[in-house]
């Protein structure tokens, strides 16, 4: 006897088979031990038993982050990490130092390879679709580096042949901010600076963290005190809930530091300038305040990474 698709007889065994699987379901449910074992630890209380924070930093962008000539780390970013070390963990050397490449600084965040990135990354929309950030520690953006000459704003640069990086968006900036420029492409930073010392251009436009590093090395040179825009660089975190402790406490920190001038003095002791922003609107004084890559980022950074913008 052939039975209809349909009838009691064949949907029976399968309404037994939906009970039984629901049933297993709510018994393993009920089990206490199998929903802990899934749950990892609160961030902030792991990095606490574990006694140190990991945090993932450049090592070629100075005044950032980069070894001095002993070898060891020095920067802004480093003093940063160490900071937070002492703030969480009571001790500024519980820290280990991961220096990584500008394409690896949010992977190793989102792998969980580090707990930190301090690493000149700028905040943007579409990177907090991945990571998590903190409010800003420094503004970073476009600005310029002489050898000599008297200019001290936008307006002095009007006409003047200023070198910058091909295909960056420091080009947009300076066809935006500087009148009548002549504008000269070229390939690199070192590119930039050996125009420039050959006197074939006035003034070579590129961001401000890798210009701070040539004045800090070459006393010839001179940063212009204004800049054509502002970039926030933040510490990157991870997102999910189990970080939540971790993120308030990093937010947190860097607001007390804010507040108490900590992050501007610290940016003044690096070489790095507060300028007014000339281009951007008189926005402001540019340094280590407000919300949110070494040298490689922004369009082809100077020395180390030759990336894009960071």
């Amino acid at each position: 006897m052939v039975r209809p698709i349909g009838s009691r007889f064949s949907i029976l065994p399968s309404i037994l088979h939906l009970c039984l699987g629901f049933a297993v379901a709510i018994a393993l449910a009920g089990v206490p031990f199998l929903a802990r074992a899934s749950d990892p630890p609160a961030a902030l209380e792991a990095i606490q038993s574990q006694g140190h924070l990991t945090v993932a930093v450049k090592d070629n962008w100075s005044p950032l982050g980069f070894r001095d000539r002993t070898g060891e780390l020095q920067g802004l970013e480093i003093d940063l990490a160490r900071g937070l070390a002492e703030e969480i963990l009571g001790d500024r050397d519980a820290v280990v130092f991961q220096p990584v490449s500008n394409q690896e600084r949010l992977r190793v965040v989102m792998d969980g390879e580090v707990d930190l990135a301090i690493a000149g990354v700028t905040a943007t929309q579409a990177r907090s679709r991945l990571v998590d950030f903190s409010g800003p520690y420094y503004f970073d953006g476009v600005t310029f580096v002489v050898l000599d000459g008297t200019a001290q704003e936008p307006a002095d640069l009007a006409g003047a042949t200023i070198a910058a990086i091909d295909g960056s968006t420091t080009v947009a900036a300076v066809r935006y901010f500087i009148s009548n420029p002549n504008l000269v492409a070229v390939d690199s930073y070192e590119g930039g600076k050996a125009l420039l010392e050959a006197g074939e251009v006035d003034a070579f436009a590129g961001d401000t963290t890798v210009l701070a590093g040539w004045v800090r090395e070459f006393q010839d040179y001179r940063l212009l005190p204004f800049q054509l825009s502002l970039e926030p660089l933040c510490v990157v975190m991870p997102k999910g809930l189990q970080y939540d402790d971790l993120r308030q406490s990093i937010r947190g920190i860097l607001e007390d530091w804010r507040a108490t001038g900590w992050l501007r003095e610290k940016a003044v002791e690096w070489g790095l300038p507060l300028p007014e922003t000339g281009g951007a609107g008189g926005a402001g004084e540019a340094g280590g305040a407000g919300e949110a890559g070494g040298q490689g980022d922004k369009g082809t950074r100077g020395q180390g990474d030759k990336g894009t913008r960071g």
